[in-house]
């Protein structure tokens, strides 16, 4: 549902690299989080090749929209079409802008780009349309107020923004040319919020179920997007609606709710260990070192951790300190080595906590007794205890390691919410 109820805005993006899977499109987040405050949501996304298919695009997208977003089409090359399809829907001349010609050749001068006649395409604009400066490349973008469309009667097209593919290019100019002209032309954006909460550990229908009726029942509009092992709850409504959201969401899942200025289980988990001055080491088989990665890629981690083993033969579990006998006995997959795992690791690093993982990922590994996807994690902590968890999490290898080490890492965050916080 678009934030405004008054005004529809659609993205268009052109350009076959976008569908051919060469370039991961961006534009509809950044759009979407640059127009939110503006009291803007866009109710329609289409990505469309190069070509005249352009043309049939911005037709269906005129009919209803108030606002319409161009990206791509705006470079030198043969099929760069955007600025021509445009000015033949509204029945426009191009004609050759002598400021951006200017532009476009001291740029290029700067750089000792050799200049060919071809790259002044990118000066051509009806006269109607006002210049969007582009800082970052050649290629100005282009804004269109309302006007009747070419041979379709009293129709009129939508406010028309066209802007460069590269968002190196188009992100400077949305901020710089696009927000301060839909200011000027919006009225004031009504009092609503949007505000998120990250819930670990609980799975997405089990999230719903606890809080889906209540959060509807508030006349707000809540929305759910669930990754490996957490759950992102957001809400739109007035300030009054977020803050019994939020009163509802802790009442019933608090226990599993990240506070709210942490963007991962990751980011929360350093924090947490810093402020207590506690350590943390792990030990992987089955995730093969992503549970470390995972803890390292936060800034400020090695103030809480110094060690991390990759311990997947059964080799380097015994060089580690696991006897023989417990994987002769249990094999390598099992809570008895998943627990020597990690008290050897909280050992010999002098961690006060470690984590450790042992599994298969698959496809290929698992018997009757111990499928495809079996896990157990270990937790050592403070005063020699050990938790541990069984999992069997039959999905592919990236998948598998993604949700042992969200698992891994939940189970730390339930450790430290029950301990003192003055432990060390």
């Amino acid at each position: 549902m678009s934030h405004s109820p008054l005004l529809r805005v659609e993205l268009l993006n052109t350009g076959s690299e976008l569908l051919l899977g060469q370039v991961l499109n961006t534009h509809l987040q950044f759009l979407a989080d640059a127009l939110w405050p503006l009291g803007l949501g866009i109710s329609r996304q289409t990505t469309v090749p190069d070509g005249p298919v352009i043309r049939e695009a911005l037709l269906e997208s005129f009919a209803r929209a108030d606002i319409v977003f161009v990206t791509g089409g705006l470079g030198p090359t043969t099929d760069d079409l955007t600025r021509d399809i445009v000015a033949e829907l509204l029945g426009l001349n191009m004609q050759e802008d002598p400021a951006i010609a200017a532009v476009i050749r001291e740029r290029l001068e700067k750089r000792g780009i050799r200049i060919t006649d071809r790259i002044f395409r990118q000066a051509q604009r009806p006269e109607q349309a006002k210049v969007l400066s582009n800082r970052f490349g050649t290629a100005p973008g282009l804004y269109f107020p309302p006007m009747r469309l070419a041979g379709r009667g009293e129709a009129l097209s939508p406010h028309l923004f066209l802007l460069p593919g590269p968002p190196r290019e188009l992100k400077p100019m949305v901020e710089t040319e696009v927000l301060p002209r839909l200011r000027a032309l919006l009225p004031p954006a009504p009092n609503r919020r949007m505000r998120l909460w990250r819930v670990v550990g609980v799975p997405e229908s089990h999230v719903e179920e606890a809080v889906g009726e209540a959060l509807l029942a508030l006349g707000i509009e809540p929305g759910y997007c669930a990754r490996p092992g957490e759950v992102d709850v957001r809400v739109i409504g007035t300030p009054e609606q977020i803050e019994a959201a939020g009163k509802l969401l802790q009442t019933a899942l608090g226990f599993a709710i990240l506070p709210e200025e942490m963007r991962s289980l990751e980011h929360f988990l350093v924090a947490e260990l810093a402020g207590r001055k506690l350590r943390l080491a792990t030990v992987e088989s089955c995730t093969g070192g992503a549970l470390a990665n995972r803890v390292t890629n936060v800034p400020g981690s090695s103030a809480v951790f110094g060690y991390g083993y990759v311990t997947y033969a059964n080799e380097a579990k015994q060089e580690l300190g696991v006897p023989p006998t417990l994987l002769e006995q249990h094999g390598a997959v099992s809570s008895q080595v998943a627990e020597s795992l990690a008290l050897n690791a909280q050992r010999r690093s002098q961690a006060d906590y470690a984590l450790a993982t042992t599994g298969i990922a698959g496809p290929s590994g698992g018997s009757q007794e111990k499928p495809t996807g079996t896990v157990y994690i270990a937790l050592a902590e403070p005063g020699g205890t050990v938790q541990i968890e069984h999992h069997v999490l039959q999905t592919d290898r990236l998948s598998f390691k993604n949700l042992v080490t969200q698992a891994a890492l939940n189970m730390l965050r339930r450790a430290l919410e029950k301990a003192p916080a003055s432990a060390s």
